[in-house]
């Protein structure tokens, strides 16, 4: 297992890497001088909660994303393990699958609509994108002025930027995997 110090390195390297930065560059979007930055990047340098701070914030990335271990190339999710989050009328139950992750931008969730559920979602920002794949049942979705039916096995993906709604007309529950794309 890495230290602390050696994983915000890598974490560090990887980021500057990604966004081809050199660390000049790196060093005058973050405030934090190159010779600081080298060191932090072989691991030589602990750097202190206010340095990260301003690095995460010069990056635009999550103080978590620097200090956080990489995750696996391999990630089971049992839906066992999760526990939903419900509307009021617990209707609708949202398993977080894959949380957002910032440098592939999306996030992918298990709906449950239960007999008699409509819920309505809002609008989201412009370029956000939906895509959703029905596993069990049937759901009506609508966006905007447009009604779409879909069974087990339809998917459908939209551009979110109207007002949605996702409603179980049937009288068995209906499952859905939804993947939200942010540019």
């Amino acid at each position: 297992m890495k230290s602390l110090q050696e994983q915000i390195g890598i974490n560090l390297k990887n980021v500057r890497k990604m966004r081809q930065y050199s660390l000049d560059q790196l060093s005058a979007v973050t405030g934090v001088s190159k010779g600081m930055l080298a060191q932090i990047e072989k691991g030589q340098s602990s750097p202190t909660v206010n340095t990260l701070w301003k690095i995460a914030n010069g990056l635009g990335v999550s103080f978590s994303s620097l200090v956080e271990e990489e995750q696996t190339s391999v990630a089971v999710v049992r839906r066992t393990d999760k526990t939903a989050v419900q509307d009021l009328n617990e209707l609708y139950n949202v398993f977080s699958y894959f949380p957002y992750d910032q440098q592939k931008k999306f996030e992918i969730f298990l709906l449950e609509l239960l007999p008699g559920c409509k819920h309505v979602s809002e609008q989201h920002l412009s370029g956000v994108e939906e895509y959703l794949f029905v596993s069990e049942g049937e759901m009506a979705v609508s966006i905007g002025e447009e009604h779409y039916e879909l069974k087990k096995g339809d998917s459908i993906k939209f551009t979110a930027n109207r007002k949605h709604v996702y409603e179980n007309k049937a009288d068995g529950s209906a499952t859905c995997f939804l993947l939200i794309y942010y540019p």
